[in-house]
């Protein structure tokens, strides 16, 4: 059976002066992909070079999150995970896949070359009980301690329970038996898990490799992480009672050492510690959400969605339908009748779970009176918002919520409400809506630009314009993408697969005041043997499309069936107007289009810019046919593995830890 390739995942965060050598020492014919924890020295520089892949992450996801995206990057391939303080020596890559083995792990030795006793049992109370009251070493010497501490262990190959997860070589055929490593652990026992649940690891001492050592012998708030971490690793594979076990061992261990300031920490810790880490605890307050959109019929990539669903794993959550920017009136609204009826339905569906698998994720539609223009009929309809969403949140028995406003119309909801924290969700700037009462809703915006704990953005130059407004309560949290939804599918859905190819294709709302229809019609008309494949709800009236044989407008597909239609596209169009709105907008489908690995061609707003090096940006309309012509002949710039790994490390989880993190540190300020 022929050997899968070698790829090689380091997770960096702050490791500007180590992850040189580390490079350095790997050999020239393994794939480097290097996952940046949202660094801020010098790491992403010192990594970048030939032939290595820097995947950034916007924020700091943790080590099993980095090592996730690092082996999605990787597909196809076994992966050697490395931290970036490992120098390997000649010869170990090719030892350690000599082996054969599921996992297999090097020989370690320090810097000045002295063994490292890197190998472990399976964790067990009796040995923690025993490493309290007689050291790591004396108990490891004894075997019953977690550490393999007999030198002899370590001169010759054979299987072990598990090993320090600095470096270790994991076949794919275990990646894909065993999935992914466990993100909740966040840092700490997430490779101790994996190995365990793979079924133990084997020891290769041919194969070596200097580890220069981290912080967590000497760092306070790390040893304790780790400390709860061994308890929070021994509940999850043997129950409450044994969790309860191990955490009095470890209560044991760190007081009866309590004069050291790091095991005075770790023992505070044990004894507040959550179920999981604070970056994804299920303890803690839960979070009221304003949205912009209806969950009941606009498209679910919507970032109050994404989000907030994933906020719902470990808080419970109530989102609000959108309450509206402007009421729909005839003459001035497209679809008038349309919009009045659904929101009906929407306020029909009263309070619900949609999500089977999250039950902490409520919806609710209140009844509003959308009018906006007049002081005392806002406030009307405010008290009306917030009299039912009150009587909602007390039945759901919320207490004190963390508020997150994404429509500027939730101002007057929520200003008298008390709340852990007031978080503006920044996604767009509302007040460029052409059927708004725009004046209006610039006011309401600033009302909470001024009045927010945080504002949280999504495009950089509007954060940049509003920055005197915000100052240092303004964070930039980019979108996400769900890149296990967005996986190219081969089975395509009949209706797309029955259109001719090449297929030039658009997924999303199709609406008049964001999307250039004149450039949609000149594609079909300099395309005539290409089919032009549009899927999305359209405000506006599509029969100027009618003419033309080669456009095929499916209308609404839901979030689920999505990839599968997107899978079909030779090439993907972000036809966007030249106005307010894009320049300051951060489309999801610009993620989720390169999530399925497709070629794009945009035209030109400020956040596309940064995907450059994969998307062609075209610089008026002439061009942007003229880069469809070229997309067409060539499929696009780099490969569709490339312009994936370009979004491995936007996964919305991450987002949501870092929403909740700065909710919940803005509502303890």
């Amino acid at each position: 059976m022929e050997r899968s390739p070698v790829a090689v995942v380091i997770v960096t965060y702050q490791s500007e002066q180590v992850i040189a050598g580390c490079l350095d020492s790997l050999p020239d014919d393994v794939r480097v992909i290097v996952v940046d924890n949202a660094s801020t020295d010098g790491t992403v520089a010192a990594a970048t070079r030939p032939g290595v892949e820097v995947l950034r992450n916007e924020v700091n996801g943790g080590f099993a999150a980095g090592v996730n995206a690092g082996i999605k990057a990787a597909a196809g391939h076994d992966v050697l995970v490395l931290n970036a303080d490992i120098r390997l020596h000649p010869g170990a890559v090719a030892a350690l896949r000599a082996t054969g083995k599921p996992i297999a792990v090097p020989r370690l030795v320090d810097e000045s070359g002295a063994l490292s006793h890197s190998l472990r049992r399976r964790p067990r109370v009796a040995g923690a009980v025993a490493e309290a009251l007689v050291g790591g070493g004396r108990a490891g010497r004894i075997g019953l301690g977690e550490t393999v501490t007999d030198d002899k262990a370590y001169q010759g190959a054979h299987a072990a329970d598990w090993a320090t997860g600095c470096a270790w070589l994991v076949r794919r055929e275990v990646i894909e038996r065993h999935g992914l490593l466990d993100e909740r652990y966040f840092l700490y026992s997430e490779e101790t898990d994996y190995m365990l649940r793979a079924g133990g690891v084997w020891f290769e001492p041919r194969a070596t490799a200097t580890h220069i050592g981290g912080e967590v012998s000497t760092n306070a708030r790390l040893w304790s992480m780790l400390t709860a971490n061994k308890v929070r690793l021994h509940r999850e594979r043997h129950g409450r009672f044994a969790g309860f076990s191990m955490w009095l061992a470890m209560v044991l261990n760190e007081g009866l050492r309590a004069r050291a300031p790091k095991h005075r920490t770790a023992l505070k810790g044990l004894f507040g510690m959550r179920r999981w880490p604070t970056e994804v605890a299920s303890e803690g307050p839960g979070y009221l959400c304003f949205s912009a959109q209806d969950w009941w019929y606009h498209n679910r990539a919507h970032s109050d969605f994404q989000l907030l669903r994933r906020v719902a794993k470990h808080r419970k959550v109530l989102l609000v339908n959108s309450i509206g920017l402007r009421m729909p009136s005839p003459g001035r609204s497209t679809q008038f009748l349309r919009r009045i009826l659904r929101k009906a339905k929407s306020v029909a569906m009263l309070v619900r779970r949609p999500i089977a698998e999250t039950p902490n994720f409520y919806v609710m539609t209140p009844a509003p009176l959308p009018f906006y223009g007049k002081p005392w009929l806002r406030k009307l309809n405010s008290v009306l918002v917030r009299a039912q969403v009150r009587l909602v949140c007390l039945f759901l028995r919320m207490g004190t919520p963390v508020v997150v406003a994404t429509i500027p119309t939730a101002w007057d909801v929520v200003q008298p409400m008390r709340h852990k924290g007031l978080i503006f969700n920044r996604s767009d700037r509302h007040s460029a809506f052409p059927e708004a009462d725009q004046g209006t809703i610039a006011g309401l915006e600033n009302q909470l630009l001024s009045n927010s704990d945080t504002v949280l953005y999504v495009s950089r130059a509007l954060q940049q314009e509003e920055s005197a407004l915000t100052g240092e309560r303004a964070h930039f949290l980019d979108h996400g993408v769900d890149v296990d939804h967005f996986t190219r599918r081969d089975e395509l859905p009949a209706d797309i697969a029955s259109i001719p190819g090449p297929r030039i294709g658009f997924f999303g709302s199709l609406d008049d005041y964001l999307v250039d229809f004149d450039l949609l019609e000149r594609v079909a008309q300099e395309f005539p043997d290409a089919s032009v494949v549009l899927i999305g709800d359209a405000t506006c009236s599509m029969e100027r499309y009618d003419r033309y044989p080669n456009v095929h407008w499916l209308g609404f597909r839901s979030y689920e069936q999505i990839p599968g239609y997107g899978s079909a596209f030779d090439v993907a169009l972000m036809p966007w107007l030249d106005n307010d709105w894009i320049k300051h907008a951060n489309p999801i489908k610009m993620k989720e289009y390169l999530a399925l690995g497709l070629a794009v061609v945009s035209t030109d707003f400020p956040e596309v810019e940064r995907y450059s090096d994969v998307i062609r940006i075209a610089s008026g309309e002439a061009d942007f046919i003229d880069l469809v012509r070229l997309t067409l002949k060539d499929g696009g710039l780099r490969t569709p593995a490339e312009r994936r790994a370009a979004v491995l490390t936007a996964s919305w989880d991450s987002r949501a830890r870092e929403l909740m993190r700065l909710a919940e540190d803005a509502g303890r300020r």
